[in-house]
């Protein structure tokens, strides 16, 4: 959290100077500004009185009423005539309160301006129509600067000031709207760890960013804590199905051995630990593909498939191994371009997380028909295999994809129930879902949906 409250002050820092500097430049060109235009004021006036005062009567008449009418009498203006012979004046002429380097600039440039305090003088060389040589200058308190400048000034102060206030205010409510939240945040997640993954951060009542943040952070440990809860509930449960097959072998072997035995005694021990050491292979066999599916797919091969393809050598391999079995295709569905039928996958997965589907389902219909649909649309492959079989009870369909998890109406089958949780690894891996929905003595239906391949091969 210092880092972020570094960036605030520096933030901070950063508008206040430029809030300085932006109202200096203000104050400066406003101020620069008025200078100026006061001065050009008095020039003007210097002229104009010019012509008042040395030129024609008829002239002067006109242009004293003009300026009677028209240019308004500064505070404390004075006028200065200065005559000069030759370019030469008498020093005694000049006014204390000019100096005569700025009389010498007005009789070399033409024109000059000068200002004591907040007196401010501008001059002209003016030569009449009679060729007689003047410098003229005129004097007046700038009251624009000594008043409105200084309420500038004062204003531009009192704005600063408020919005330093300002500021302190938005760093504050930034501070409690933002920054304190996200510390809450960090303490919060802090105290999360794998012994209490159940915890889960507080969402705020508001519609914002913070929320979604917050919101997405729980959806991620609702997924840890279901993968955790799953990972040990594999653990057990794999434990527990491979020691009941290993207990069973090693209490034959020690009950075969602990005294001498008929042929036939032997021959019927043999036979029990070669059952059960068939049961741990194919427990052990179904555990070896979970851990493969676990992969982050970037380890399996993908290539490209015809799902209408695999379909038909998931119902050959299905009749093969299960022999007296009703599997039809159902191929109404199928779209007219063969691209809608085009995937990117690892055939030997699909090829397998499919028959453990079809083969659940006529395992479990007693072999009854098993209807297979295919279709697609603009996205996606979908395979939906149907059967009439037992079903499975409402209550436990949420336990479905726990591994080794049998519904107490499949006593009578043998099973390990390993094969829908392989089926859903499997097809997770591809980026698609797996559906189930059954209802009890009616039947089960699966819906496999994978995303198209957008080949064109």
């Amino acid at each position: 959290m210092k880092i972020h409250n570094r960036i605030i002050y520096i933030l901070i820092t950063i508008f206040v100077l430029y809030t300085l500097l932006f109202s200096g430049f203000i104050y400066y060109s406003i101020s620069n500004y008025a200078f100026t235009d006061f001065h050009k004021r008095l020039e003007i006036r210097a002229a104009t009185n010019a012509k008042i005062k040395l030129e024609h009567k008829r002239e002067s008449d006109i242009l004293r009423e003009l300026r009677q009418e028209y240019l308004e009498i500064l505070p404390n203006e004075k006028e200065y005539y200065i005559e000069l012979k030759n370019g030469i004046y008498a020093k005694e002429s000049i006014s204390k309160n000019i100096p005569h380097a700025f009389v010498k600039g007005i009789i070399n440039k033409g024109s000059a301006s000068y200002s004591n305090g907040n007196i401010y003088y501008s001059g002209i060389r003016y030569i009449t129509s009679s060729q007689e040589d003047y410098v003229v200058i005129v004097s007046a308190e700038n009251y624009f600067h000594s008043h409105h400048i200084a309420y500038l000034r004062n204003l531009l102060f009192t704005s600063l000031v408020y919005a330093f206030l300002l500021i302190i205010l938005i760093s504050f409510i930034f501070t409690r709207t933002l920054i304190r939240p996200i510390k809450n945040i960090i303490n919060a997640v802090n105290d999360i760890s794998s012994e209490n993954l159940h915890l889960r951060l507080s969402v705020p009542a508001r519609n914002d960013s913070l929320s979604q943040l917050i919101s997405t952070f729980n959806n991620m440990l609702d997924r840890l804590e279901t993968s955790f809860e799953t990972q040990e509930n594999f653990i057990s449960n794999a434990s527990h199905e491979l020691n009941t097959p290993l207990t069973s072998i090693i209490g034959e072997g020690e009950v075969a051995l602990s005294k001498p035995r008929k042929p036939a005694e032997y021959r019927e021990t043999i036979n029990i630990i070669l059952e059960q050491a068939g049961k741990l292979e194919q427990k052990t066999k179904a555990l070896l593909y979970m851990a493969r599916t676990g992969y982050d797919g970037k380890k399996q091969k993908f290539e490209k498939l015809r799902i209408d393809e695999l379909i038909l050598d998931v119902k050959n391999t299905t009749e093969n191994l299960l022999g007296n079995v009703n599997v039809s295709i159902d191929f109404s569905l199928l779209p007219e371009s063969p691209l809608k039928l085009k995937i990117k996958g690892n055939e030997q997965l699909l090829h397998l997380a499919l028959c453990n589907i079809v083969m659940n389902a006529c395992k479990y219909s007693n072999s009854q028909p098993v209807n297979i649909a295919i279709a697609s649309d603009d996205e996606k492959v979908i395979v939906i295999i149907k059967d009439n079989g037992i079903g499975i009870p409402e209550e436990e369909m949420k336990f479905i994809y726990d591994p080794f998890f049998r519904a107490s109406n499949t006593t009578q089958y043998e099973g390990y129930g390993i094969g829908l949780p392989l089926a859903r690894n499997i097809i997770k891996i591809h980026n698609g879902t797996l559906l189930v929905s059954s209802v009890v003595d009616q039947g089960t239906t699966v819906r496999v949906n994978l995303p198209l391949g957008n080949y064109t091969f």
